[in-house]
């Protein structure tokens, strides 16, 4: 068995900014919802879905589906569901705790005639996205209340 070879510097300069391209094959869904939103379930979830009231936590990318340029990722990212794309937020509503689907999102599901940041007019959209957990608009408005009734920390200012 051979020693590898040591990686040779490249002196190539990566063009900015840097935009993945995801392959055409993991930009397609295989169902269709009767609204049109497309979908493959990549890994099931188990437990309780979330509801359009609810905040999830999310893993996600985006890219546009006739060329999989990527336009957006981000990690561990809460956003409520009733309160993004439509298309998207179907797509939410469709997953469990723990799962990972792709959405594939026709244009009047997203933002329609309106182009959006690099997204142009028009575009259908694909998202793969993964739900850590989520609440409901109730256990945040508990939250909410416990933080509130909670006593001030009584630990005196440093000086």
């Amino acid at each position: 068995m051979t020693a590898p070879q040591p990686a040779k510097a490249d002196d190539t300069i990566i063009a900015l900014p840097l935009t993945p391209i995801v392959p055409a094959a993991q930009r397609i869904c295989a169902v269709r919802t009767a609204s049109g939103l497309g979908y493959t379930m990549l890994r099931p979830g188990t437990g309780a879905k979330p509801a359009a009231a609810d905040t999830v936590l999310v893993n996600y990318v985006g890219y546009l589906a006739p060329t999989g340029v990527v336009f957006d990722q981000n990690m561990q990212t809460p956003m409520p569901v009733g309160d993004v794309i439509p298309g998207f937020s179907q797509g939410l509503q469709l997953l469990a705790k723990g799962g990972i689907a792709r959405f594939c999102i026709p244009a009047s599901m997203g933002y329609g005639a309106q182009a959006a940041g690099t997204i142009p007019a028009n575009s259908d959209l694909v998202f793969q996205v993964e739900l850590l957990d989520f609440k409901t608009a109730a256990e945040i408005a508990d939250m909410a209340k416990q933080r509130a009734a909670a006593p001030a920390d009584a630990t005196p200012e440093p000086k």
